[in-house]
């Protein structure tokens, strides 16, 4: 075999060497670690008996599930008892979750323009149970913009019931999540905006015999009965943000229900951005002693059970036919 030229030599180790250079690069590239979305939830401040509308202690078995069992690359921050005094917190933010009341104590009521512009940056946003509610003025119109509907005064309800949910699993938000009995005050017959621009995301039937106790009861929320009824929806919008809205939570024995949170934590994960598992987002199983940690202080503490049979074990309230 002829020697190889020296400089022919050179040229040949030199393409060895980039090749060797370029594939730890593309090796480095693959193996970097996806910058964590930032998701800052806001809990509310207590209103209810204990052992509902607990919305600190659901927002920190939340934050819990998303940031240490999930392994998702998330980092949920807390905020406790309505709107944050240092907006800092909102810095370089991918997802807001508002877990909270609505209406005159709905902890954005006052900062309504700066949510704005945040929705305006592409700002993914949930709001769960009461926080959907507020008036049918310049708040309904944002809110419909930013997640596709509200709970509006007079055609909207909030009755408790036991549901019988049907997740939409042709949606990520679906993914992992089965069909489940859930006895909690479920709102329906929201107000949507026209043309309709969410997706039902999990819905369930109302019934009067389903029914245990009556809140705010008209003839709207009668005729809804019998037909499916959104209980979570949400949009993607033309911002490139995402919203959804959820009018369960009023009960917190619920989070024990796997199914129940996983449909919640798949949502914040699908709002901020994020690809929700195929399996759904993981997350560890609730203790007893879980639900009863971080309660709200009341007059009357009450031990909050594991859910179970017995949350269905009532007569249906008398009902109320409206001629």
């Amino acid at each position: 075999m002829r020697p190889i030229p020296a400089l022919l030599a050179l040229i040949l180790s030199s393409l060895v060497l980039l090749g060797v250079g370029c594939l730890s690069n593309s090796r480095a590239v693959a193996d970097a670690p996806t910058e964590a979305k930032k998701i800052v939830l806001i809990a509310g401040e207590r209103s209810h008996g204990s052992g509902e509308h607990e919305f600190n202690a659901g927002a920190i078995l939340l934050a819990r599930a998303l940031n240490e069992q999930s392994g998702l690359p998330v980092e949920v921050e807390v905020v406790h008892d309505g709107w944050p005094e240092e907006l800092e917190v909102f810095d370089g933010v991918d997802a807001i979750v508002i877990y909270s009341d609505g209406l005159g104590r709905h902890p954005a009521d006052a900062h309504w323009d700066f949510l704005e512009g945040l929705m305006e940056e592409g700002v993914g946003l949930m709001l769960m149970h009461f926080a959907v509610h507020v008036r049918p003025d310049e708040r309904g119109e944002r809110l419909m913009r930013w997640t596709g509907g509200f709970y509006e005064d007079d055609y909207s309800v909030n009755p408790h019931w036991t549901a019988d949910t049907e997740p939409n699993t042709s949606h990520p938000i679906g993914r992992g999540v089965a069909p489940v009995k859930v006895h909690d005050e479920w709102y329906f017959n929201i107000r949507f905006a026209e043309p309709p621009a969410h997706t039902d995301l999990l819905t369930a039937t109302p019934e009067y015999e389903l029914i245990r106790l009556y809140n705010a009861w008209h003839k709207n929320a009668q005729d809804a009965l019998g037909t499916p009824q959104t209980l979570m929806w949400g949009v993607e919008r033309s911002d490139g943000g995402r919203g959804v809205g959820f009018t369960g939570g009023h009960w917190h024995y619920n989070w024990a229900i796997e199914d129940y949170r996983r449909v919640v934590l798949n949502a914040i994960v699908w709002v901020a951005g994020l690809d929700v598992p195929e399996g759904g987002v993981q997350s560890e199983p609730l203790t007893e002693e879980d639900l009863n940690e971080n309660l709200d202080e009341a007059r009357v503490m009450r031990h909050v059970s594991l859910p179970g049979d017995h949350n269905f074990d009532f007569e249906p309230a008398e009902a109320r036919v409206i001629e």
